[in-house]
């Protein structure tokens, strides 16, 4: 079973950044999903296990980095030029095939991100 806690959500004005951590109990193939209230989850990133391999949602690419590491079982979520669209509860989630979240099968407990205009 393994243990997922997302860190590093909060306030930030629209064009700034923010830097979302995922601490993991083990390595595992990683993804980052959000939450927008009255939406359904979606996808936003995946991380291979080694790292070598990434895959984005159109709506993040070229502003959201993925990356992690693995001697510390930490993935991290690197969110530039926000924008208020942005705004959701993110979620970290392992083992699973992107895009579709059900196929996740552990998850963290979220962290707000909220992106103001």
């Amino acid at each position: 079973q393994a243990q997922l806690v997302e860190s590093g959500g909060g306030l930030v004005q629209a064009g700034g950044s923010l830097r979302l951590s995922c601490a993991a109990s083990g390595r595992y193939i990683m993804g980052w999903f959000r939450q927008a209230p009255g939406k359904e989850r979606e996808f936003v990133a995946h991380i291979s296990w080694a790292g070598s391999s990434t895959m984005y949602a159109d709506s993040v690419k070229g502003r959201f980095t993925v990356s992690r590491d693995n001697a510390k079982n930490m993935v991290i979520l690197q969110m530039n030029s926000l924008k208020p669209e942005d705004t959701a509860i993110y979620y970290c989630a392992a083992d699973g095939v992107p895009p579709g979240p059900r196929s996740y099968r552990y998850w963290g407990q979220g962290t707000q991100v909220t992106v103001s205009s």
